[in-house]
């Protein structure tokens, strides 16, 4: 719509850095204003997180707390950039990937809370290949749109080799492992919301940069001519995620449920694959493979060796039982974040 705008005339509109302002604004006011009316609505209707009992114990005190916060502002997101971004390719397959991860975890939480147990939504089978048939129509449509097949690690300025046909597993595997990998993270009040602000804000840099003919040259960066515009996607997330954050800071009056964090993960994991940041992953969703690690490395030890490595896992779960206080971990991983994320965006230029 505001780039309709630019075509009238309104030469203000043109610019990307000005639509993901107003994407960032809108979707974060359209957030602040409809979750305070769903907790409501959420709450008449026993909408409410069921909690494993092998959480901590101070984890039973949050069953009778809303969930499926998701809803509202992966919404608010969707609405926000179909009214700033152009909508060319990249953005309305990132609009499809949002919507499409959030309605699989709008059927897992609805299994959970009509049935009043965690272990009552989908089955993980079923959620994981579900995950992988949206993954794949994904990268296959972006196989054959002629997306730039080419394999690129961090620090490096050349592409190592180009992944032709092997490219649509691997990026379908980056868009599950970011989707599981966030959704593993989002267990503590607030935990998962400021490092996917912090992932995203990387991500937008390197879209702006490489969607621009003379900062891509300039940066030795591989220039795709659209991306640019996925820029207003991923400010109207960060509106979107600070917006819920605002209700979901400890202690949360309302949880994201796998309707946000599934979707979350996958937006993050198709920017990093429109990036070629596929790798570097390692250092801008630090915080979530981390998570996803502890969580491999505990199962894998406990079937081999009848022992675990951490007291729970996640590791946030760990430190808990550690002693550390559900803020303490909260900033303290958001802090590793930012961090991480400082040294992902360095990578532009030390290559």
């Amino acid at each position: 719509m505001l780039y309709f705008l630019y075509e009238q005339g309104l030469n203000i509109f043109h610019y990307i850095s000005v639509r993901a302002i107003i994407a960032f604004f809108l979707s974060f006011f359209i957030t602040l204003y409809f979750i305070p009316k769903f907790i409501k609505w959420a709450k008449s209707k026993s909408a409410t997180q069921p909690i494993l009992e092998y959480t901590p114990k101070n984890h039973q005190e949050k069953k009778d707390t809303p969930t499926m916060g998701g809803v509202v502002f992966i919404s608010a997101a969707i609405i926000s950039t179909s009214i700033a971004a152009k909508l060319n390719f990249y953005v309305i397959v990132g609009l499809l990937t949002l919507f499409a991860f959030m309605l699989i975890g709008v059927i897992d939480d609805l299994g959970k809370i009509l049935k009043k147990d965690n272990k009552a939504g989908l089955s993980a089978k079923f959620k994981f290949i579900l995950q992988w048939i949206v993954a794949f129509i994904i990268t296959i449509t972006l196989y054959f749109y002629n997306f730039d097949t080419d394999f690129y690690i961090p620090f490096y300025k050349y592409p190592l080799f180009d992944m032709k046909l092997f490219a649509i597993i691997f990026w379908a595997f980056v868009i599950v492992g970011m989707s599981n990998a966030v959704n593993l993270t989002d267990g503590l009040d607030g935990l998962a919301a400021i490092p996917s602000v912090f992932s995203l804000l990387t991500l937008m840099i390197f879209a702006y940069f490489m969607g621009n003919a003379i900062f891509s040259k300039y940066l030795l960066l591989p220039f795709e001519y659209g991306i640019g515009e996925v820029v207003i996607l991923a400010a109207a997330l960060i509106g979107a995620i600070l917006g819920f954050l605002w209700y979901n800071a400890n202690p949360a009056q309302i949880f994201m449920g796998d309707s946000g964090s599934l979707s979350i993960g996958a937006i993050i994991g198709y920017l990093a694959i429109l990036t070629k940041t596929e790798i570097l992953l390692l250092l801008i969703g630090f915080v979530f493979i981390m998570e996803t690690i502890s969580v491999i490395l505990q199962v894998g030890s406990f079937k081999t060796r009848g022992k675990r490595i951490f007291k729970m896992a996640p590791i946030h779960h760990h430190f808990e039982m550690s002693g550390w206080s559900e803020t303490q971990i909260t900033i303290r991983f958001w802090i590793i974040a930012l961090i991480t994320n400082i040294i992902a965006i360095l990578s532009i230029k030390i290559r």
